[in-house]
């Protein structure tokens, strides 16, 4: 099956009401596709958003650290659309927040702050795909977008729980790319840096952003905005010979 339009998608974005997950709710909401607008706490937030799309958009509270959760957000998706979900972008961050000053350290950090992460990251990745594998594979379509870090490659700023969780998540997806792959269904990770500006970097130093901008080739810091495009890509039609791979999105800061 050829891949569809985005306008033709289904869109699951989790961690949709702030920051990234707004303009990525936002941005698939701007090309036509329906999108289902995930959210924990912000329940305001979520329903802005939705409201900011019309009637194409679904707010729907989940934890996606709960399996039974994750299943009734995707069931309850594709009886309101009339069809199911084709494409995820696995986006929500669990209690974290960048500031260098205040992070664990070495000598702090705990198995619980990595236990946290990695339930954030990968446990949630793992529902979803789940969840929403029969479906993709009964079409013979699907597309896994996972949000990750330039921090991986460069850790300039040791945020060990939250970088491993994300390494982690990268091993996840190329596992299930090789596995999901002769049913159609392609899996990708972006990984920004650090966007300006959203709730997770509400904390960081304007000394920090300009650093960041004045190293980047392009002299700019990524937007929420401008991370979102490169999302739009991995789901669209024109990336359906694309899968396993990690596309930094950082203004050139961290090339491969």
């Amino acid at each position: 099956m050829s891949a569809p339009p985005l306008s033709d998608q289904v869109v699951l974005i989790t961690g949709a009401s702030r920051g990234l997950g707004a303009a990525l709710a936002r941005a698939f909401g701007r090309e036509g596709a329906r999108v289902v607008v995930n959210y924990y706490q912000s329940t305001d937030a979520a329903h802005e958003v939705a409201a900011s799309i019309g009637d194409r958009a679904l707010p729907y509270q989940a934890d996606v650290r709960n399996r039974e959760a994750v299943q009734s957000m995707v069931d309850a998706a594709a009886d309101h659309f009339g069809a199911p979900v084709t494409t995820v972008i696995s986006n929500a961050l669990i209690d974290f927040q960048f500031d260098a000053e205040a992070r664990a350290t070495a000598d702090t950090v705990s198995w619980s702050n990595y236990q946290t992460q990695l339930e954030g990251s990968v446990q949630a990745a793992l529902h979803l795909v789940q969840a929403c594998r029969p479906a993709m594979k009964e079409a013979g379509f699907g597309r896994f977008v996972a949000i990750g870090s330039n921090l991986v490659q460069n850790p300039v700023v040791p945020y060990h729980d939250y970088t491993t969780s994300k390494a982690a998540l990268l091993g996840f997806l190329r596992n299930m790319a090789q596995e999901l792959g002769p049913e159609g269904i392609t899996v990708n990770m972006v990984s920004g840096g650090l966007l300006d500006r959203t709730d997770a970097s509400d904390a960081t130093s304007d000394e920090v952003f300009d650093l960041i901008r004045n190293s980047t080739p392009l002299r700019s810091v990524t937007t929420p905005e401008e991370m979102a495009d490169a999302v739009l890509f991995f789901a669209s039609p024109w990336a359906r010979a694309i899968t396993g791979q990690n596309l930094i999105v950082d203004g050139g800061l961290v090339m491969q």
